[in-house]
Formats: C-alpha cells, sequence, structure tokens
C-alpha cells in the first residue's frame, strides 16, 4: 500500500484517464481506486486521499460519486489530507464549471484538510460556485476545450501535492 488513494468516478472516461496521469505523475507512490468498485475498508489506512470526479448537468455530481460520497464522508479524515479535481466543461456549461468538487468539497471541509487549491485565472468560465476568494477548491480540467493544457495544470498540480504528500 502506497501513501495516497486516488479515487474516482468516471461516466465517460475523461476523469478515470485523467485519474491514471496523476498516479503517473506520482510515480509509483499512489494507488487507483474506482468508487464504483472500492470499499472503505481497502481506503480507510491512507494518509492521503485526492478526489476525481467528472461534472455532470449543471453542476452535478458523477453518479458513482453520488453513491460513495456519503459514506466516504463518514470515514473518519481527520489528520489526513485531501486534494481534489473535477472535469467540467467551460463552454457549455460555464456558469457552472466543475462545480462538482464544491460538492465533495462541502461534504468533508469540515473534517480533514484541503490541499491542492487553485487560482482561477487562466481557465475560461463564467461563475463557478467552486471558486471562493479567487481560488478554486481543487483542480479543474476541462477536456472538451482546454485539454492542451491539462499535462500542464496537473504536472504543476502534482508537483505541489508531492510537498504536501511526500
Amino acid at each position: 500500500m502506497n501513501k495516497i488513494a486516488i479515487l474516482y468516478g468516471s461516466s465517460g472516461g475523461n476523469a478515470e484517464s485523467v485519474a491514471r496521469q496523476v498516479q503517473d505523475l506520482f510515480e509509483g507512490a499512489a494507488d487507483l481506486f474506482n468508487v464504483r468498485e472500492v470499499t472503505l475498508e481497502e481506503i480507510r489506512d491512507y494518509p492521503y486521499y485526492i478526489v476525481g470526479t467528472s461534472t455532470t448537468g449543471m453542476g452535478d455530481l458523477q453518479d458513482d460519486w453520488e453513491g460513495f460520497l456519503p459514506s466516504f464522508s463518514n470515514l473518519d479524515l481527520s489528520g489526513k489530507k485531501v486534494a481534489i479535481f473535477a472535469l467540467g466543461d467551460s463552454a457549455s456549461y460555464s456558469t457552472s464549471f466543475a462545480e462538482s468538487m464544491k460538492v465533495v468539497y462541502d461534504e468533508i471541509a469540515d473534517r480533514t484538510t484541503i490541499v491542492g487549491q487553485v487560482p482561477d485565472e487562466g481557465y475560461t468560465y463564467d461563475d463557478s460556485m467552486a471558486v471562493i476568494d479567487g481560488m478554486f477548491v481543487g483542480l479543474p480540467i476541462d477536456e472538451d476545450n482546454e485539454y492542451d493544457m491539462t499535462q500542464e495544470r496537473l504536472a504543476k498540480w502534482v508537483e505541489a501535492l508531492k510537498e504536501e504528500f511526500l
């Protein structure tokens, strides 16, 4: 078992692809779990979590996360650190861009330390509840419109997380 558990929920495959890229950037220090199949017992002892989800509709949480988040939020997260990433479409859903990460954030922020927030600079969107004081609560990824920026954003984010986690 590594120190980092990457938990993802993916309907169309993009969130899974990004989760795998994050795992690769951690160079063997992270384990990958699909929330559709994982049990709390499998992830209970990790000190660090990276939570990844796609955003559906107008800022809604991905279906597998809808079922798993209540259990995950009951996990004892005290003394642990959690980073969040979410996929979104900044053009078609520019007023609710990547808001699924805010759903996760709201569920766990009072019981753990959230890390990996990023400035909202450089993103093209109109509004998002996932932004607090100019910072996204995690890393938003837009594979529909800003796919050419994904690798750079992930590399920079993971380097910052390595300082927190390793």
